[in-house]
């Protein structure tokens, strides 16, 4: 498809979807605006979006939704392009992930992808990317393989000793089932969230568990930020979970929940930061990719969160983990 005339056909068909606002996936009732008019901060992707709440389970999500072959244009073009890898932003992340120093910080400020979770089994890591949690998993003794519909990334991935498919989840047919399903930031990108976790639920052994973490739209970063909280991610974050929407999600897909827990990731409060700036100073995103300042930033946001830190039973953290495993069916 022709870049400008998909921009051009974006702009009309959200004009009409925004006409015909839709009901609620998970409870099929009332949804009304909570943000209007969000753009694409990070990447400067086309079109406005807003952000619609459920009066009853509190799900919210990202409005008009693209199709799938939008979102095939719109990660082409900006969220899975190359433009990245030589920036030094990337280059020292990199570098960090690599050291020794990464699972000590995993310790101080947090799990976001379970690079730390030791166990053993089959372990499927969806959205592996290239390959890097892959890595970890295998150290801390599962015998990983990854699910990744980006074939260059899968290359990359495939390339370091690991078994990656490249099928859609919907078509996925192992042989044999995973004791351990991986969804580390992945479920607020799916078209469809509930049939995600539905077909997790078929690949997974009954005693098995899904790993899931995503933002935390009930958390209080999200209320300080507003419509400045950099985890709204339009386009790319379709969905939108607290606490109490995710729990009824995981219901609705037979699961029950063995743990749920959250945290404030000091790097995701600093993109934050620097987002925010960035809209009051017009600056584009420079400081957001910058490695001086987001370093700077997180390591000052850490010693911070640890003075404020609030107790181990609080769900305000940005960030949501939950472990549940299959519901035993009646």
């Amino acid at each position: 498809m022709n870049w400008p005339v998909y921009q051009d056909q974006r702009a009309a068909q959200m004009t009409n979807q925004s006409m015909n606002i839709p009901s609620c996936l998970t409870c099929g009732r009332e949804l009304k605006p909570e943000l209007i008019q969000l753009f694409d901060d990070r990447f400067y992707s086309p079109g406005t979006y807003d952000i619609l709440r459920c009066c009853q389970c509190g799900l919210m999500q990202t409005w008009p939704q693209p199709n799938a072959s939008e979102i095939g244009e719109i990660y082409k073009h900006y969220y899975n392009c190359d433009c990245e890898k030589a920036e030094t932003y990337t280059r020292i992340r990199r570098q960090f992930i690599n050291s020794s120093w990464y699972r000590l910080w995993l310790k101080l400020d947090g799990d976001i992808c379970f690079h730390l979770r030791q166990g053993k089994g089959r372990l499927l890591d969806i959205g592996c990317n290239e390959g890097r949690g892959l890595v970890f998993y295998a150290q801390n003794g599962f015998q990983p393989e990854g699910l990744e519909i980006n074939v260059k990334a899968a290359a990359v991935a495939r390339a370091q000793g690991f078994m990656v498919h490249t099928v859609p989840l919907e078509h996925f047919s192992p042989v044999g089932l995973f004791d351990v399903i991986v969804l580390s930031n992945v479920l607020e990108h799916a078209l469809d969230p509930i049939g995600m976790l539905k077909h997790v639920n078929r690949l997974l052994q009954p005693n098995g568990q899904v790993w899931i973490s995503c933002p935390n739209a009930d958390s209080l970063w999200r209320y300080r930020f507003g419509r400045y909280w950099t985890h709204w991610h339009i386009p790319f974050h379709l969905w939108h979970f607290s606490p109490r929407s995710l729990e009824a999600m995981l219901a609705l897909a037979q699961f029950q929940i063995i743990e749920m827990q959250t945290f404030n990731p000091a790097i995701w409060i600093s993109q934050g930061l620097s987002l925010a700036m960035e809209r009051k100073l017009n600056l584009s995103n420079r400081l957001y990719r910058s490695a001086a300042v987001i370093s700077g930033l997180t390591i000052v946001m850490r010693l911070l969160l640890f003075i404020i830190r609030q107790s181990s039973s609080s769900l305000s953290g940005d960030c949501l983990i939950v472990t549940a495993s299959p519901s035993a069916l009646e």
